[in-house]
């Protein structure tokens, strides 16, 4: 494919000829890629829980991987960053190197978190697990050692190929990923004696270097442009560090608050009415309503490629968002409301006939959520091609807090099960949290027009 001008694309893109047919395009291989990284964890799940002790197992294998996300939160978003910002060589290499820096001090948090003394103390002395556990969870940790470099590299990466309309590549890198993670598992489980975490860890850390490498080849005639001068902006453009560090911080410290969110909403369903009914179906609940929020998702990046320097494609874009929200919510909202829903919480889920009841009233509060998943993806992709993101963080504080607030006051106040005032919880949150962008939003909007 002969590629053109990043800018020059912008232009041609998100101008009158940016229809529906072209944003559908664009969007579809990001939205497949973020539905297929969601069959990962229920897939590796299943084979660690068919394995010996998979309750040890599959409790190391969770807090493993939470581990993994926290240190990987500063990185997560090096993909908005890199579709926003890598516009010619000046900035490539500026982003590659901030970016480089940054997985080595991601890397270097997951090496002290494997020392001995630190991981023990931590996981015994302050979450105070069983200590087979605990070493289950430390073997676990050292195979994901790679696993936070890696999502870096290979996010750097795929926003540049996000940027230069080269999405159906990135849902390339994840088959990648996927059938990678896939052999591995299966070998280490039918031709190895490896523990079910060693699988379930070995298979991620296999999986997502895969991904890396192969997006680092996808992007290869990319760069070669880029470093010819081919792909460069028509604009000069002064991109210092101190510019990215005051563009990013913000956006790392809302993958780090997000991430925050769980363990206190699990704290407080610990402490509500019927809690075990609570924590045995949230998991359950959220990953199904992830499949539909993967959707909003997706769409974030595509705002911010096609966009345009002065908000050309903001109307189809606009137009665009609001059909896909009112999509996610109507075939969500026939799932929630009819007998669907049970067909999926008992004969495709496992649970038992109580706890499809329990999940039914969890799940229609949760049916606006895809909706708003989808605005808030877009008024984000609006601030972040203005580089404004500092209301990003603070939109995410105000969801967090908005979420703890529902919880504490449902439990304490008004006795709510406790999966019930979590559901409420994440939907006042969200909602605070698409409000609250608002005005930065419009003012972006406003300035844009300005220009």
């Amino acid at each position: 494919m002969q590629l053109i001008s990043t800018d020059l694309y912008l232009s041609i893109n998100t101008s009158s000829d940016l229809t529906f047919k072209r944003i559908f395009r664009f969007w579809v291989p990001l939205s497949a890629t973020w539905l297929m990284m969601s069959v990962e964890g229920p897939f590796l799940s299943a084979i660690i829980a068919r394995m010996l002790n998979p309750e040890f197992n599959l409790a190391a294998y969770g807090v493993a991987f939470s581990f993994a996300m926290i240190i990987e939160a500063p990185v997560i978003l090096l993909m908005t960053a890199s579709t926003a910002l890598v516009k010619d060589l000046h900035t490539f290499k500026k982003l590659r190197n901030f970016t480089y820096a940054l997985n080595t001090i991601a890397t270097g948090l997951m090496l002290i978190l494997n020392i001995p003394s630190i991981f023990y103390f931590i996981t015994i002395n302050l979450v105070n697990l069983p200590v087979e556990v605990a070493k289950l969870t430390h073997t676990a940790l050292i195979l994901l050692i790679p696993w936070p470099g890696a999502i870096g590299y290979r996010r750097f990466y795929q926003g540049i190929l996000i940027r230069n309309n080269l999405t159906k590549r990135v849902a390339y890198g994840t088959v990648v990923r996927l059938l990678c993670m896939s052999l591995t598992a299966l070998f280490l489980h039918f031709l190895t004696n490896a523990e079910g975490v060693v699988v379930g860890a070995g298979a991620l850390a296999a999986g997502v270097t895969s991904e890396a490498i192969a997006s680092k080849i996808m992007a290869l005639g990319v760069i070669k442009r880029i470093k010819s001068g081919e792909i460069k902006s028509t604009e000069p453009v002064n991109l210092t560090y101190r510019g990215i560090f005051k563009f990013y911080y913000p956006l790392a410290l809302t993958s780090i608050i997000t991430l925050g969110v769980q363990p206190m909403v699990t704290f407080f369903m610990g402490q509500s009415r019927m809690a075990l009914e609570s924590l045995a179906v949230l998991p359950v609940l959220t990953s199904f309503i992830f499949i539909f929020r993967s959707i909003g998702l997706s769409f974030q990046e595509v705002g911010i490629a096609l966009m345009g320097k002065n908000k050309e494609g903001y109307y189809p874009l606009r137009n665009f968002a609001f059909m896909l929200g009112m999509i996610v919510i109507f075939v969500l909202g026939i799932i929630a409301f009819t007998p669907l829903s049970d067909i999926w919480f008992h004969n495709i889920s496992g649970l038992s006939i109580q706890l499809t009841d329990f999940a039914r009233l969890p799940l229609k509060i949760m049916v606006i959520m895809p909706g708003l998943s989808v605005l808030l993806s877009f008024q984000t992709a609006v601030l972040v091609e203005s580089h404004h993101t500092k209301p990003i963080t603070f939109s995410t504080i105000t969801e967090f807090s908005g979420i703890i607030l529902t919880m504490f006051i449902a439990i304490k106040y008004f006795n709510t099960i406790g999966v019930v005032a979590a559901t409420l919880g994440f939907i006042i949150g969200r909602i605070g949290a698409n409000s609250y962008l608002f005005p930065p939003y419009f003012r972006a909007l406003e300035i844009s027009k300005k220009n």
